[in-house]
């Protein structure tokens, strides 16, 4: 099987995505280009705003983002995206980042982060109540409007996993892809 070339980490807000992207780039030695990696620099700099103009920065960190991943897969093998990506929205940039040549179907990983919508709510209440969180991510509002998360419709392997307390820790899932899908690093 031929090893994925862009492992997409999605799931909605407080689900443990940037976590696990972070420790995965870390055991794969592969890039990582995350959403709020994007964001909060354009919040610094253009201000957080409203609501309307909080998910126009979200727009335009994910084209940044696809524009960075398209680019780095043309020097490396692997590369490692992570947001909140919109199904239905965002599937067509990300077929485009992949080299010319790429079968699709084997060439993207994705991996669904879920919780408990509980224990999703009261991390989002603890990253409002944080001084150290960038205010621009408006996660009081979050709270109480849980969009909808899910996979994105993408050809290739699908992933769904837990992120809560006492799940699989990164490194069992690296282990597991390493051992499955051989991603050692070329």
């Amino acid at each position: 099987m031929q090893s994925p070339q862009l492992i997409v980490v999605t799931g909605l807000p407080a689900t443990g995505k940037s976590t696990l992207a972070r420790e995965l780039a870390r055991l794969l030695q592969a890039p990582l280009v995350g959403k709020d990696m994007i964001k909060e620099p354009l919040l610094d700099v253009l201000g957080a705003g409203d609501e309307r103009h909080s998910r126009l920065l979200s727009t335009a960190s994910f084209a940044i983002l696809f524009s960075l991943a398209r680019e780095l897969l043309a020097c490396r093998p692997r590369v490692i995206v992570e947001g909140n990506l919109r199904p239905g929205e965002h599937e067509r940039a990300l077929l485009q980042a992949l080299p010319p040549r790429s079968e699709p179907g084997s060439a993207i990983l994705q991996i669904l982060c879920r919780v408990p919508e509980p224990e999703r709510i009261a991390r989002l209440k603890q990253r409002a109540a944080d001084p150290g969180r960038h205010a621009g991510h408006r996660d009081a509002v979050r709270v109480a409007a849980a969009d909808s998360g899910g996979f994105l419709k993408l050809p290739g392997r699908r992933i769904e996993l837990s992120c809560d307390r006492g799940a699989p820790s990164a490194e069992a899932l690296a282990q597991s892809l390493l051992a499955d899908v051989n991603l050692r690093t070329v």
